[in-house]
């Protein structure tokens, strides 16, 4: 019960029914407020108790100033939880593993137990095997269940252990479009209470969901687990941008061109650690499916959230996806009682401001690694060329020479070669018993996919994407045979407005067969290329790409064949793959010859728009969703037909390769231990700017003769039954094997290597090794271990793994020159230390090698309960003073528990 400092309890009527609300007009400047700050500031009312979350808490949030640095702590209590599967695995591992923590500890397992809404949908374990036929979804589907019964018995489980947690069985959709087509609330009910729907999930693109209204955003999985178990999220008042919206998108641009032109623009402004909120006249002409694809694009361009206030077009949304008509009622009144309807004349304060005229978006693409480095179409050819002498060494002499980490797309090497002399060519002969005889060249399109999940919620680009094929079919035009194509919708609804409006049939002329539903090609499941295609590009070493209508590119995430990865919409995916090539002018060259001989070009066969508007609307009902979503929990006869144990806490199988114990609370004091200086580290991983979580947690496929390869070897395991390692997220020591050891990661302390190599300074002069097996060594002689990194540190997914992997290698510090937010956050979660570099100074300024060993005093000040502002490094002679990154209060209790997973159990076990 709140404290209700402010007497805002209230009863809202709606209809018959009555709800117990907290009425925001209580507090003095609650009007002026952004609609992300009203429900922040509801979110307080609601949850005030007088200890963590008090009046003058509400009173600062009242009375935000817009243009101050965040500097006020608030605890967040989100109304709920959602999880895909990868994530969701080793939260569930974690949840079990607390049970028998809290039994040795003499306490109660049924403690551990969700107490906010927990649901979780199983999306990313589908891999695209199969493609291109009529059979390929149902062979997709039965090659998931050989490779995943494990980890499926061990979430059913879960699902019957825990009350409060819901599975969305495999075959179902993607967890973000599942999410806003049916698991949102938008506004919850819940003992009595009426409450703006807030949802925390484990994947950064959770703020699709902000498209709806609904506040919420990316965690890590640890940060998850304790949402889950009631604990609040501590956060700092944050800033709020401003994005006014004018005008209307004009025909040939689609909802994919406006977000990558919105993450170019963002990511230009700086807006990491804000939350973004879209206001203005133009608002109400963005329709909700393009406002989720906005919303799921926050993570790349860095805010906490992209949100858009409720207003008529999200009513229209729940309507049409089945929705009660009690909730959709309650939806409105609620907001409009609240403040929280959308008034374009009505300007809310803000703390920064941008606008975009939506008539002035191109058509555009992104890439070839990351999703800001936006490329309007009609430069996409001779940006092309440009690029691709970072990849291949040619008779310029440009070598796919950058030192970076993670070298951008306007690297010196890129940069040095734009535009000058011939473009690498080196055509490589190819054979398909079905697709006949020949060529691959640098630039080939090899994978064209319309995957999950930044588009496949959206009916327009979707339904755009599949006239554009009867369009080329009709013209003659076909996919050239060296291109994988796929088609991965975001929920089963997909499949049902291509069947009703009989345009499937033309996507699969083309070879976009349904493959399954769930991230695919987008989170590395694009699965192996046809081998004729791999074995040309191997022998060529071609730079080949893929363009996916996904959201995430980065270097070595889509395919290990593939060097360049390019992000486009479903209507151009096709496009691409008619072309075959990115080495073509879309809008001046033709994609090929029709059946009278003459020409085609992409203009003849783009829709109209107003033939799209036409088809979404005659396509799409809410009997669809209705039906879809009528049992959604119940799954297949496969599913439901699988064994699980019984009983408060898990039975392990010693033997299991999928679900082992984890290990954080081997050996958990029931006190916390105090807090320790680092004495004589040593450097694991020395790293260049733009390191993401792609880098660091482990994901792809599990190479033979990898670490975690040569473990699950020793385990009995076949090659062909490695999975990936998303599928195993719930072994610890497979991932800990796996951490580090993306292709693409270079290490510099290493030179010369790509991958998980590093120098292992337990032997004498240093020799190159495994990063795992490096760790072992030195914490077999108690040598604790940094990395150094440059800017933008673990950008990318929200990956626990990233900390958890870092964490269990040995790693008590982190010194890079910034952080991304979430897995600055997960690695205090998991008792890393993260510090960074004095402003100016780097690991180049300070003229470190990485050979050094390093010292880490001041960080015993956490144990007298204060933060230090920085700490002294001492690395071999050089001396610097390191700004400490847990920035509030909060973080540190979870930091001086070694944990935030070890402050959660010890505070449930200090409850009555």
């Amino acid at each position: 019960m709140s404290a209700n400092s402010f007497g805002s309890r209230d009863t809202l009527r709606v209809g018959e029914a009555a709800y117990e609300i907290y009425r925001l007009d209580a507090v003095e400047g609650s009007a002026r407020l952004p609609y992300s700050l009203k429900i922040l500031l509801e979110n307080l009312l609601r949850t005030e108790d007088g200890t963590n979350i008090t009046a003058d808490h509400i009173r600062a949030l009242g009375g935000w100033d817009p243009s101050a640095a965040p500097s006020v702590e608030i605890q967040f209590t989100p109304g709920r939880v959602i999880m895909q599967d990868f994530t969701g695995v080793p939260c569930v591992v974690d949840l079990a593993t607390m049970r028998e923590a809290v039994r040795d500890l003499g306490g109660d397992p049924a403690k551990i137990n969700p107490l906010a809404p927990a649901e979780l949908v199983i999306d990313h374990s589908v891999i695209v095997d199969f493609f291109g036929g009529s059979d390929s979804f149902r062979r997709n589907v039965e090659r998931e269940y050989e490779r995943n019964r494990e980890r499926y018995q061990f979430l059913r489980w879960g699902q019957t252990a825990f009350d409060e947690f819901k599975v969305v069985p495999p075959g179902t959709g993607i967890v973000h479009q599942v999410n806003i087509e049916h698991l949102a609330r938008v506004v919850m009910t819940r003992d009595g209470k009426a409450y703006p729907d807030t949802c925390v999930g484990t994947d950064s693109h959770t703020t699709m969901e902000n498209g709806i209204g609904v506040l919420g955003w990316g965690v890590g999985g640890i940060e998850a687990e304790a949402a889950m178990l009631g604990q609040p999220i501590s956060m700092l008042i944050p800033r709020v941008v401003g994005f006014k919206l004018t005008g209307r998108l004009p025909a040939g641009a689609t909802a994919t061109d406006l977000v990558l032109t919105i993450t170019e623009m963002l990511r230009k402004h700086g807006v990491v650690g804000k939350f973004v909120e879209f206001f203005g006249e133009g608002v109400s002409s963005v329709p909700l499916a393009n406002r989720a694809t906005i919303g799921n694009m926050s993570p790349e361009f860095g805010s906490t959230c992209a949100i858009f206030p409720i207003d008529g077009q999200t009513i229209d949304y729940l309507t049409l996806t089945g929705r009660s008509e009690e909730q959709i009622a309650l939806v409105e009144a609620y907001a409009k009682a609240q403040g929280l309807w959308h008034d374009p004349a009505n300007e809310p304060a803000y703390s920064e401001y941008i606008e975009l005229d939506l008539s002035t978006v191109v058509p555009s693409i992104a890439g070839p690694k990351r999703p800001q480095d936006r490329i309007a179409l009609s430069e996409a050819k001779e940006t092309w060329r440009r690029d691709i002498r970072a990849y291949v060494a040619d008779e310029d002499g440009v070598d796919e020479a950058s030192k970076e980490s993670f070298p951008a797309s306007d690297s010196p090497a890129s940069n040095a070669a734009a535009n000058g002399g011939r473009r690498p060519h080196k055509p490589t002969p190819a054979e398909s018993a079905e697709r006949g005889a020949f060529e691959i060249d640098h630039g080939a399109v090899v994978i064209a996919a319309i995957t999950s999940c930044t588009n496949t919620s959206n009916p327009y680009v979707m339904l755009g994407a599949a006239l554009l094929a009867k369009n080329a079919v009709d013209a003659g035009l076909s996919s050239k045979p060296w291109v994988k194509t796929s088609l991965a919708p975001g929920s089963q609804v997909v499949t049902g407005y291509f069947e009703r409006s009989g345009l499937q049939p033309y996507l699969d002329k083309l070879g976009f067969n349904l493959v399954g539903y769930g991230c695919t090609t987008c989170i590395g499941n694009s699965g192996p290329l046809p081998e004729e295609i791999s074995a040309a590009v191997q022998a060529g070493d071609l730079a080949v790409t893929a363009v996916l209508s996904g959201n995430r590119n980065f270097e070595g995430r889509i395919n290990p064949d593939v060097k360049m990865n390019y992000l486009a919409s479903p209507p151009l995916v096709v496009a691409y793959a008619l072309a075959g090539t990115m080495d073509l002018d879309l809008n001046n060259e033709p994609l090929g010859l029709g059946t009278d001989g003459k020409p085609v070009y992409l203009a003849d066969i783009w829709p109209d728009p107003e033939a799209v508007t036409e088809v979404v609307n005659s396509s799409i009902g809410q009997d669809m969703f209705k039906r879809d979503y009528a049992d959604v929990f119940k799954g297949d006869e496969t599913w439901r037909s699988l064994p699980i144990p019984t009983g408060d806490t898990f039975e392990w199988d010693p033997e299991s390769t999928y679900a082992r114990k984890a290990p954080y609370f081997d050996g958990m004091p029931p006190e916390p231990v105090p807090v320790t200086d680092i004495a004589g580290a040593r450097v694991l991983a020395l790293l260049g700017d733009s390191v993401t979580t792609d880098h660091i947690s482990p994901a792809g496929s599990i190479k033979a003769d990898s670490p975690a390869g040569q473990y699950l070897r020793d385990k009995g395991v076949a090659v062909k039954d490695f999975n990936s390692y998303g599928s195993r997220r719930g072994n610890h020591e497979v991932m800990i094997r796996g951490t580090f050891a993306n292709i693409r990661l270079r290490n510099q302390l290493a030179p010369g290597t790509e991958g998980g190599w590093t120098r292992d300074f337990t032997a004498d002069g240093g020799p190159v090794a495994t990063i795992y097996d490096a760790s072992v060594n030195y914490q077999a002689g108690g040598v604790p271990l940094v990395v150094l990194a440059g800017k933008e540190y673990g950008s990318g997914s929200s990956r626990d793994w990233a900390a958890k992997g870092t964490a269990l290698l040995g790693v008590r510090a982190v010194i890079a020159e910034s952080y991304e937010r979430i897995h600055r956050s997960n690695l205090i979660g998991m008792g890393v230390l993260p510090l960074q570099f004095p402003e100016g100074a780097s690991v180049a300024s300070l003229g470190l090698t990485g050979e050094e060993t390093f010292d880490i005093t001041g960080v015993e000040e956490l144990n007298e309960g204060g933060i230090p502002r920085t700490v002294k490094v001492r690395a071999g002679d050089t001396e610097f003073d390191a700004v400490v990154r847990i920035d509030t209060p909060g973080e540190a209790d979870y930091y001086r528990h070694g944990g935030i997973m070890q402050y959660v159990l010890r505070s449930l076990l200090a409850k009555p």
